[in-house]
């Protein structure tokens, strides 16, 4: 995997001759503004983000340039991290979270609106992108998006030799036991009720029980339900076919040159993760220092060819090469976006619903 590691050497010289003379770092609040707020208190920010999902090198950046400590904690799973954040019982500061699960922190009063004062970066962020986020996040008032991508199917071309179009490659038993699907609830729910041709944020109590009852069929096929597991299992070629996220593509390409990814003709899940501050995070202005810093054009055109996840950074874009810029996987293009939905909060009755179900598919 590539790095920038002329960026980083350089990155870090800066910071360390800024740091000795006192004068503002570039990534760290543009005016100033950031890193003067963020010294007012104490010099920590605790960070709870997917695993895998920075380049670690920049944490050392990061502390270097403004001297705030990173306590860095991870989770797989928006599932897994949100009862977490409900119970307060840790007080992270600023958090990495999908679109439904903000929009379910915002209705639950788990966030507090973002200072921009203190997050001059938020200029390289495009218009488009900030748009998008509005669906979930009127206003672009609590969140600031990281990276986005779609869910497709990850496949090896050399024992998949049919043309990949559709989500129905996935119940075809002659794949019994080579079959990887998601971990996430919504993420494999959302798999069965575009095949079944419904959005994937029905409501619809007999639909979901479809979708449901899918999953339970297609349950003996299934090797296992991963998320990054997935790509690795795939890279070591375990199976044949997996449900993954387009940035583990690249990733998996570069390590096994058969594999492949496709964006399903029925559609698929477009989604984003972005930035949030949780409402009990006792280091605010320390947060939006971090998400300054990871707004900063260079810090996340590394951070991109660290994780491969398309940057809706466009100041970052104009560094990042042409070849990887024009790969749809990458960086999906109008005509896959068309058939895309972002996923949606559902309220609890409904929610209740899908993790019933989905508790009923992995006891089959």
């Amino acid at each position: 995997m590539k790095k920038r590691l002329c960026l980083f050497l350089a990155m870090m010289m800066a910071a360390i001759t800024c740091l000795s003379c006192g004068r503002s770092l570039p990534g760290t609040g543009g005016e100033g503004k950031g890193t003067e707020e963020a010294s007012k208190e104490d010099n920590t920010v605790v960070v709870y983000n997917y695993g895998d999902y920075i380049d670690e090198d920049l944490i050392a950046v990061f502390e270097e340039q403004t001297g705030i400590k990173v306590i860095y904690d991870v989770f797989e799973t928006n599932e897994e991290m949100y009862p977490k954040i409900e119970s307060g019982a840790i007080a992270y500061d600023v958090i990495c979270a999908g679109e439904y699960t903000i929009a379910k922190m915002m209705a639950h009063d788990l966030l507090q609106p973002i200072n921009y004062d203190n997050i001059p970066n938020i200029k390289n962020i495009g218009e488009q992108y900030l748009k998008m986020c509005e669906q979930y996040d009127p206003g672009n008032q609590y969140s600031v998006p990281y990276v986005f991508g779609t869910v497709g199917i990850l496949y090896n071309t050399k024992e998949v030799t049919e043309p990949v179009t559709s989500w129905d490659i996935l119940w075809d038993e002659k794949y019994s036991g080579q079959i990887f699907m998601s971990k996430s609830i919504r993420d494999s729910f959302a798999v069965a009720l575009i095949r079944a041709g419904y959005s994937i944020n029905s409501t619809d109590e007999a639909e979901i029980t479809e979708a449901k009852n899918m999953l339970i069929e297609q349950k003996p096929l299934v090797q296992g339900y991963f998320v990054d597991q997935t790509r690795d299992k795939m890279i070591a070629e375990e199976g044949v076919l997996g449900v993954i996220y387009s940035g583990d593509y690249m990733e998996a390409k570069n390590d096994n040159e058969d594999l492949a990814y496709v964006v399903p003709e029925e559609g698929s899940n477009y989604w984003t993760d972005a930035w949030v501050i949780p409402a009990n995070a006792k280091h605010k202005a320390n947060a939006e220092a971090w998400i300054n810093f990871l707004c900063d054009a260079e810090v996340a055109a590394q951070n991109f060819d660290y994780l491969w996840y398309s940057t809706p950074n466009v100041a970052a874009q104009e560094l990042i090469e042409e070849e990887y810029l024009n790969d749809p996987a990458i960086f999906p293009d109008e005509e896959i976006l068309s058939r895309c939905e972002i996923l949606a909060y559902l309220e609890p009755e409904v929610e209740n619903l899908y993790n019933n179900a989905w508790t009923e598919v992995l006891s089959k």
